[in-house]
């Protein structure tokens, strides 16, 4: 199922388009088979991250930084969410998200920025930027598990923190 490098992808659209007026394939439950691509250079951040994933049963796959993530992404079998961090190195979550973008097979899944620069300029230039969602660091344990279940059930989620 993996898409056909040699196949032409068509021309970005000049504004990006949010996933609740993009078409999607209908919701995505939390199921065993589940896979959220993690986006995250800080590793004490990523197992938080996997951890919770994994208290509600989620695969998790781990890139650290935004170079290269869209061909990491296209290896997978499966990618059902993208948690991404803004401040990677080597490339960004904006510049990951747009090349993110360009793939058809990625379309339309959910990427949602995950950041410590949780204020609400950085919340408007995720959106302006077409990031689905945006969830503030530090992430609440508490308050996760539900955030992933709205995400992944096509609910837009906008939260600081």
């Amino acid at each position: 199922m993996m898409a056909n490098p040699q196949s032409p992808t068509p021309p970005e659209s000049p504004t990006p388009t949010p996933l609740s007026i993009r078409q999607t394939h209908g919701t995505r439950p939390l199921t065993k088979d589940t896979v959220v691509l993690v986006v995250e250079d800080n590793v004490s951040n990523f197992v938080l991250i996997a951890r919770l994933l994994g208290y509600l049963g989620v695969h998790c796959e781990w890139k650290t930084s935004g170079y290269e993530v869209a061909e990491f992404a296209d290896s997978l079998p499966k990618v059902d969410l993208i948690l991404m961090d803004i401040r990677l190195p080597y490339e960004d979550g904006y510049g990951a998200l747009r090349k993110i973008r360009q793939s058809p097979r990625f379309r339309n899944v959910p990427v949602i920025a995950v950041t410590a620069e949780a204020s609400l300029e950085q919340m408007n230039k995720a959106r302006q930027a077409g990031f689905d969602g945006f969830l503030g660091k530090p992430l609440d344990p508490d308050r996760f598990p539900d955030q992933i279940k709205r995400i992944l059930n096509g609910e837009s989620v906008w939260e600081l923190s």
